[in-house]
C-alpha cells in the first residue's frame, strides 16, 4: 500500500514522501523542532557552553538508556538501572578511598557488580520465569539498599583519578560527553553488527520463534541484562564523577528517564525495534526540554508535566507510525541504501536546523541585558514546606529590591541540581544563590560558577571544596542538640525515646542526626528505643511510627528531624500526642507551629526559613553590586512551644 501510494503522482508522492520522512523519523523532527523553539525564546540557549551544558546533562541518561535499549528491544523492561548505577558508585568509591583498593581494580569492581546485578535480573527472569517488571523492581530495591548499607547513608569522595571524567579535555570538551558517545558507538556496534544484538530482536519480534529456530533464548537473556548492568555501571561511574562523590541516593527515578529515552527514539515497548541513535537523539530531547524549560525559568512542577506530555506523544506516534506503514529499522538490518538515507537525512536535518536556528538568533541580538540584576535560587526542593518558606522569602526581598529571581527546584536529585546551576552559570546571571542538595556533590558546579566570576551565596547548607562568598544558615548541629534538651527537660531527665532521621545521605539529616546525639550525652537518663529514617516525610512519618510503637509502646518521647516527619508521628500517636508522649520536631512550618498551638506538638526548633531566603537574597545583591557581605550571616534557632508560638514569625 505504502508503495503505491508513492507512484500514485507526483504531488501525492512528494506529500506521502514527506509524510513517511517524518513519521519515520518523529524523534528527530521532535529535536530539530525543540532547538529550533527554545532558540527562539530564549538568548541563552544557542551558545557554545550552554550547548556544551546540553550534552553533559544528557550524558547519565543516554549511557544508561543505550543499556536499556537492549532490554526493550528484546521485549523486557530493565526498572534498576538506576539503583544499580549508584551501587557500583559506591562500590568503586568505598573500595578505593576506604579500603585502598588500587583505582583501576576499583574500577573492574564497580563493573562487575553492574554485571552481578544484571545476571540476578537475567536468571530470575530467564529461568526463574518472573516477569521483567517484577523482577528488575526488586533488584531497585535490593541495590539501593546495598548502597545505603556500604556508604552508611553518607556520600563518598571519589578517588581524584576517577574524577577527572566529570572535567573537560582542554578546557571545553566536557569528558562526559565523549564517555557518551563512546558508550553510544558500542550499543550501535553490539545493536547492528554482533550475533547477541540480532537475538535481541529475534527475541523481541517473536521469542517462540526465536526458540524453535535454535536461539538459546534463556542464555541470550543473561547476557542482554548483563550488558544493561555495564552501562549502568558506566552511567554510575560517570555521574559520581560528576558530584565528586558516591551519593547513596543518586540515580533515583532515571531508570524512567531512560526508558523514556528510548520510547522517545522510537523503540516500541512491545520489542523488535529500536537504534542508539534514536536512543540518543531521545535523551537529547529530556536534555533540552529541562535545559530550555529552566532558561525560560518554567516550575519544575509543569516541566514534569511538559516531559509526561512529550512521553505520551511518542508512544502515539509510534501507534501512527505503524497504522500507516511506517518500518522502522532494526539496526543493522536495512539494506545499504537504506543506511545511505538514514545519513542523508541526519545530515539534511543538521543544515535545516543550522539554518534556521542562525535566523531565529538574530531575534535576541542586542536584547540579552536587563535593567535589574538577575539571580539564580536553586533550591533542593520544594516539595517541603521549609523550602517553600525560603522561597518565598526570597521572592519577598526580590520583589522588594528590584531583583529579577529564577527559582529551580532539584527534588533532592544532587545530579539535576548540578544541571540546573550550570545552567545559571552558562545564562551569565549576576548571582546565584544555592541551597545544596548535598554539600559536596554541589561543589563541582560552585566552582564552575566562581571561575565565571559569579557570586555564589550558600543557604541554609554549606558547599564543601568551593569557594561561596556568605553561607547564611542556622546551625543545624546545634538545633539538633537544643531539640535533644528540649526533649530530654520535658520528660525530667528519665524516660525512653525515638528518633525519626531525615532522608539517608543528606547532610541536614546528618548534621541534625548528630546535634541530638550531643544533645542527649548530657542526659544518660534518656534511653533511645529505636532511631529510624522517615525521609523528611509526613506520610513516611506516620508509618515508621505506627510500626515503632508496635514494638515500643511505652515510648514517651519522640524527635524528629523535621516537622513533617513530626506531624506524622502525632498522627500515628493519636490521644497520646503531648500527653503521654511529647514529641519535638525541627524547622518551625505553618503546620508544624499550629500543631504547637494545639499542644499536639510539644516543640519546634525554628530555623526562620523565610528569614534565611531574605538574607540570601539581599547578601546577593551585595554581593553583585560589590559590597562587602560577612562569610557567615548566622540566623539564630529558637525552640518554639505554646508559651511562645503566638509572638514567633518565621
Amino acid at each position: 500500500m505504502a508503495a503505491e501510494t508513492l507512484k500514485s503522482g507526483t504531488g501525492a508522492g512528494g506529500a506521502a514522501a514527506v509524510r513517511r520522512l517524518l513519521l519515520d523519523n518523529g524523534a528527530l523532527t521532535a529535536l530539530i523542532v525543540l532547538v529550533i523553539a527554545m532558540s527562539a525564546l530564549s538568548g541563552d540557549f544557542l551558545t557554545t557552553d550552554n550547548l556544551l551544558n546540553v550534552g553533559v546533562q544528557a550524558a547519565v541518561t543516554a549511557i544508561l538508556a543505550f543499556g536499556v535499549t537492549f532490554v526493550i528491544v528484546s521485549a523486557g523492561i530493565d526498572l534498576s538501572v538506576g539503583s544499580v548505577a549508584a551501587l557500583s558508585a559506591t562500590v568503586l568509591a568505598w573500595s578505593a578511598t576506604q579500603h585502598g583498593v588500587p583505582v583501576v581494580l576499583a574500577v573492574v569492581l564497580a563493573v562487575a557488580t553492574g554485571i552481578a546485578a544484571g545476571l540476578v535480573n537475567g536468571f530470575l527472569i530467564a529461568y526463574g520465569k518472573l516477569p521483567p517488571f517484577i523482577a528488575t523492581l526488586a533488584m531497585l530495591s535490593v541495590a539501593r539498599g546495598l548502597s545505603l548499607v556500604i556508604s552508611e547513608g553518607s556520600p563518598i569522595a571519589f578517588p581524584d583519578s576517577v574524577s577527572h571524567l566529570g572535567d573537560t579535555l582542554g578546557g571545553w570538551l566536557p569528558v562526559p560527553v565523549l564517555v557518551m558517545v563512546v558508550m553510544g558507538l558500542i550499543a550501535a556496534f553490539v545493536l547492528g553488527r554482533t550475533y547477541i544484538g540480532r537475538s535481541m530482536y529475534a527475541i523481541g519480534g517473536n521469542e517462540e520463534a526465536a526458540r524453535l529456530s535454535g536461539l538459546r533464548v534463556k542464555k541470550q537473556k543473561l547476557a542482554i541484562y548483563a550488558l544493561s548492568g555495564v552501562f549502568a555501571a558506566a552511567a554510575g561511574v560517570v555521574l559520581a564523577s560528576r558530584l565528586s562523590s558516591a551519593q547513596p541516593q543518586a540515580a533515583d527515578g532515571y531508570e524512567l528517564d531512560a526508558i523514556a529515552a528510548v520510547v522517545i527514539g522510537g523503540a516500541s515497548l512491545a520489542g523488535g525495534t529500536g537504534k542508539a541513535s534514536g536512543t540518543l537523539i531521545g535523551a537529547l530531547i529530556l536534555a533540552v526540554l529541562r535545559n530550555g524549560l529552566n532558561l525560560l525559568s518554567v516550575s519544575a512542577f509543569w516541566q514534569q508535566v511538559v516531559i509526561g506530555v512529550v512521553i505520551a506523544l511518542a508512544v502515539l506516534l509510534d501507534t501512527v507510525r505503524r497504522k500507516a506503514g511506517a518500518t522502522p529499522m532494526a539496526a543493522g538490518t536495512g539494506s545499504g541504501g537504506g543506511k545511505g538515507r538514514q545519513a542523508a537525512t541526519y545530515g539534511l536535518a543538521a543544515v535545516v536546523t543550522v539554518a534556521i536556528v542562525g535566523a531565529t538568533s538574530f531575534l535576541h541580538g542586542g536584547n540579552s541585558s536587563s535593567a535589574n540584576p538577575k539571580v539564580g535560587l536553586a533550591l533542593s526542593t520544594l516539595n517541603n514546606p521549609f523550602f517553600v518558606q525560603i522561597q518565598s522569602g526570597a521572592k519577598a526581598e526580590a520583589k522588594k529590591l528590584g531583583v529579577d529571581l529564577t527559582v529551580t527546584d532539584a527534588q533532592n536529585d544532587a545530579s539535576q541540581q548540578a544541571n540546573q546551576l550550570q545552567n545559571f552559570t552558562s545564562s551569565g546571571l549576576d548571582s546565584i544563590i544555592v541551597n545544596p542538595v548535598d554539600s559536596d556533590a554541589a561543589s563541582n558546579s560552585v566552582k564552575a560558577a566562581d571561575k565565571a566570576k559569579i557570586p555564589v551565596i550558600a543557604v541554609d547548607r554549606g558547599v564543601n571544596k568551593a569557594t561561596v562568598d556568605a553561607l547564611v544558615a542556622s546551625d543545624n548541629v546545634a538545633g539538633g542538640e537544643l531539640a535533644a534538651r528540649t526533649v530530654a527537660e520535658k520528660l525530667g531527665g528519665t524516660g525512653k525515646i525515638v528518633i525519626l532521621q531525615g532522608q539517608a545521605g543528606t547532610s541536614a539529616a546528618r548534621e541534625r542526626a548528630e546535634g541530638f546525639a550531643k544533645g542527649l550525652k548530657a542526659y544518660p537518663g534518656i534511653q533511645v528505643l529505636a532511631q529510624q529514617p522517615a525521609d523528611f516525610d509526613r506520610t513516611k512519618g506516620l508509618d515508621v511510627m505506627s510500626n515503632l510503637l508496635q514494638a515500643h509502646p511505652d515510648v514517651q518521647g519522640v524527635i524528629a528531624a523535621n516537622d513533617e516527619m513530626a506531624l506524622g508521628a502525632i498522627k500515628a500517636l493519636g490521644s497520646k500526642a503531648g500527653k503521654s508522649v511529647q514529641v519535638v520536631g525541627f524547622d518551625g512550618t505553618p503546620d508544624g507551629l499550629t500543631a504547637v498551638k494545639n499542644g499536639t506538638l510539644y516543640a519546634s526548633v525554628a530555623q526562620q526559613p523565610s528569614q534565611l531566603g531574605r538574607i540570601a537574597v539581599d547578601n546577593a545583591l551585595k554581593a553583585v553590586q560589590g559590597k562587602k557581605v560577612e562569610k557567615t550571616v548566622k540566623v539564630p534557632v529558637k525552640v518554639v512551644t505554646k508559651e511562645n508560638v503566638a509572638g514567633f514569625s518565621g
